[in-house]
């Protein structure tokens, strides 16, 4: 709410300083190197302070910022309190990130799109919330720029004698910032509220005791992931911002109408980013992004081939609008999977987040103002999604290609073992078989050694029985003898036989 509230109180601002709003677009910038500035700053102290604490002084610095600029009465006194409101809002933005991967780690998808869902809603309720405060007394629905700058030339004089600080002339411009710097305020007790509930020593406690996981390409992905938000933020903020304009001059809408086509934007977005809160509980953050990629890059497609056509522009801007709400929340819910992310970390990619909002509008502005019979901003849309849609596969291959060589080499350590056992086992089966073949060839060696001794001895003593006298041997004594000597060379033969049937059956 505190920075959508600037777009429709601009021109009211303006008056108040007596200037016209070209010499005061510097706020804009003013108010983005502040929150670059708040980013770096908010990285660094985040690692070393209480989270509950920075960000409570955070919001109360806004609070402040939000009301003394209705009082400010120069120019360069308004740009300073807006850069130094961008800085409280840097710190802020940079904050809210790495405290919900601070408090819940890589299960926190649906709390981070909760988060960046208020982003979305407080976007949506802080003009009407201005037109509802404002009314119908703003000037410049009354005033045309010449008369405006009329006016200002011929009340700068008085400008340069008056103070630094005033009481605003519209005070229904006081009342819009005072109420949002009052919500605000409300908030940030909380946030005191909870530091003096846990104190500082708790706190470190317990991110020491946090799960530390650093991927091998750490720095890699952080840079890779810059440029990838660098080009989404960028290509989002110049599609809303310069949508109206676009529908008027090159398509042919009236005025309603392309405002009509820039609320759909908007709201699309915001309404997705609401669902996406249930939708992060059972889809990874990887498979969002990817439904993103491929949202972004078919509807920015068919805004470049049918930008003519209105009934094209609708539906294309409410599906374009759809798929930019969740790839933030989601590239930020992805990357502490693989890495954790600390205060740096964050403020580093939010800090991509911050150059392409400033340097991608700025440079289409200009191009726009050369080329007015293209579709700039169409093929700005189209491009960025290329991008993205590029990065984000070598982001995913370049966080799993250690895991998937750890994977390799388990396998590979497997299949080494599982072929070690197997022929192991196979050397074993065969020494087996070859000692029970030696142990059968040495029995039937030894069977076949002993038969042939048997029948020798049997032989030798059967010639020196025959060789006595055969009257001293009764004819009894002899047939048994020859019985005798018959008997013992069958039993060796059939020894022999047996031995060689079973040797045969194993051959």
């Amino acid at each position: 709410m505190s920075v959508a509230i600037l777009g429709p109180t601009f021109q009211d601002l303006a008056t108040n300083v007596n200037r016209n709003i070209s010499s005061l677009s510097l706020i804009f910038v003013g108010r983005a190197f502040g929150y670059l500035g708040g980013s770096v700053i908010g990285g660094v102290l985040f690692d070393s302070m209480n989270h509950f604490l920075l960000l409570g002084v955070s919001m109360f610095a806004t609070t402040v910022g939000l009301y003394l600029v209705p009082f400010c009465k120069t120019a360069v006194l308004l740009i300073v309190m807006m850069s130094t409101f961008g800085v409280s809002i840097g710190i802020l933005d940079t904050g809210g990130n790495v405290l919900i991967l601070a408090l819940w780690g890589d299960k926190g998808a649906p709390h981070m799109q909760a988060l960046h869902f208020s982003f979305a809603l407080g976007a949506f309720l802080a003009p009407l919330l201005a037109k509802l405060a404002l009314g119908t007394t703003v000037s410049a629905e009354n005033r045309t720029e010449a008369d405006f700058n009329q006016s200002a030339f011929n009340q700068s004089s008085e400008a340069d004698s008056e103070s630094l600080f005033g009481i605003p002339d519209d005070m229904n411009l006081l009342w819009a910032y005072a109420v949002i710097g009052t919500y605000i305020f409300v908030v940030a007790l909380f946030f005191f509220a909870l530091f003096l509930k846990k104190s500082s020593k708790q706190e470190k406690a317990r991110v020491s005791a946090q799960r530390f996981r650093r991927a091998e390409y750490h720095n890699a992905l952080l840079c890779l992931l810059f440029l990838f938000f660098f080009f989404y933020v960028g290509a989002e903020v110049t599609y809303g911002s310069y949508v109206f304009s676009f529908a008027t001059t090159h398509a042919g809408m009236k005025e309603r109408e392309a405002a009509g086509l820039n609320s759909i934007f908007w709201g699309t977005f915001a309404a997705c980013r609401g669902m996406a809160i249930f939708f992060a509980t059972c889809l990874q953050p990887g498979t969002m992004i990817v439904l993103s990629n491929i949202g972004s890059l078919t509807s920015s497609l068919f805004l470049v081939l049918f930008n003519k056509s209105p009934v094209c522009l609708w539906i294309a801007t409410s599906v374009y609008g759809a798929s930019m709400a969740t790839t933030f929340p989601s590239g930020v819910s992805w990357i502490e999977q693989y890495t954790t992310i600390h205060g740096k970390a964050a403020a580093f990619f939010v800090v991509g987040a911050a150059l392409g909002e400033m340097a991608i509008p700025a440079v289409i502005g200009i191009l726009q103002g050369k080329y007015p019979d293209l579709p700039v901003v169409l093929y700005t849309s189209l491009g960025s999604s290329i991008a993205t849609a590029i990065l984000f596969p070598v982001l995913y291959k370049l966080a799993t290609l250690p895991l998937d060589r750890q994977r390799k080499e388990h396998r590979k350590s497997e299949d080494q073992k599982a072929l070690l056992s197997s022929s192991g086992l196979n050397d074993y089966e065969e020494e087996n078989e070859e000692d029970d073949a030696e142990k059968w060839n040495e029995m039937d060696f030894e069977v076949i050694e002993m038969n042939d001794t048997m029948r020798n001895s049997v032989i030798e003593t059967s010639r020196n029985i025959l060789m006595e006298p055969t009257a001293e041997v009764p004819n009894h004594s002899y047939s048994n003898v020859l019985m005798f000597e018959s008997s013992p060379v069958n039993t060796g033969n059939s020894s022999v036989n047996y031995l060689a049937r079973n040797q045969d059956k194993r051959d």
